[in-house]
């Protein structure tokens, strides 16, 4: 990942922060969670890897897992430390560092791994796959990651209403059906899009089994401005929506055109 990564998260940890109370972001976390109740041992030490300012953490700790977290951003981590002791938590360790120079002295040490930042910037195959091996051998055997990718079947369809004016080059429609390295002028920072078959290949060639994969948006996918309406008019529809979306990520016909793709494999 490249200082324009880290500089980009050091700006906006704040907003980082309050990302996932939006409206439509809030289908992503509940996802997640939905996919760690279900995949992740019931106890253990989990690593939150890209950790942000600890959203994930935070679950973690309240149901009683011990967890370190891992962030790239000083800002960040700082944020998530302060959160984390104001709820009278307590993490294990908090690491300000970039995955791709962690020592390797970590090996067979966590029950479950999230890993769900570092892979939306790494623009090299060959780095993604080694922080994946990387990941691999700090598991205990049988333990469970979860793993996010930027999915570009996903983002065109939430393109279609979130950022359309970028769709009047018809190129630009058409690099979405493949993987995209962004650069900083093109994205938000330095960025990697993949694809379900793309991103389930790299996992099992890092060693991985492969459990399961869902679509964090679910069927809820692309409709921001539905949902946001939802929220402000019918809060009893947005809540069983969410409710229903979460649950239904995994399923085939969704899963593979939503933004966040998150693969669940096993050691």
């Amino acid at each position: 990942m490249s200082e324009a990564v880290k500089d980009y998260y050091n700006e906006n940890f704040e907003r980082e922060w309050k990302r996932l109370d939006d409206p439509y972001a809030r289908i992503e976390f509940l996802s997640t969670l939905y996919l760690i109740k279900k995949y992740f041992p019931q106890v253990g030490h989990i690593f939150d890897i890209g950790s942000g300012p600890g959203r994930y953490s935070i679950e973690l700790l309240k149901k009683g897992y011990k967890v370190s977290l891992l962030e790239l951003s000083d800002k960040s981590l700082m944020l998530g430390k302060q959160n984390i002791n104001v709820l009278g938590l307590e993490a294990d360790e908090y690491i300000c560092a970039d995955i791709r120079t962690l020592d390797d002295k970590r090996e067979n040490m966590y029950d479950g791994i999230l890993l769900l930042g570092p892979m939306y910037h790494i623009q090299c195959q060959q780095e993604r796959i080694e922080i994946l091996k990387k990941c691999r051998k700090m598991l205990k055997n049988n333990g469970v990651i979860v793993i996010s990718y930027l999915n570009s079947w996903g983002v065109i369809k939430a393109g279609v209403s979130d950022f359309p004016e970028e769709f009047e080059d018809l190129n630009n429609i058409y690099n979405y059906f493949s993987e995209r390295k962004v650069s900083v002028e093109e994205g938000f920072t330095e960025s990697y899009f993949t694809t379900p078959p793309s991103a389930l290949r790299e996992v099992e060639e890092s060693g991985f089994s492969i459990e399961s994969y869902a679509g964090a948006e679910s069927f809820i996918s692309g409709l921001s401005i539905a949902m946001t309406g939802h929220y402000l008019e019918n809060k009893k529809v947005y809540l069983n929506l969410l409710k229903v979306a979460a649950e239904k990520c995994e399923e085939p016909q969704y899963r593979d055109a939503a933004e966040h793709l998150l693969v669940i494999a096993r050691k």
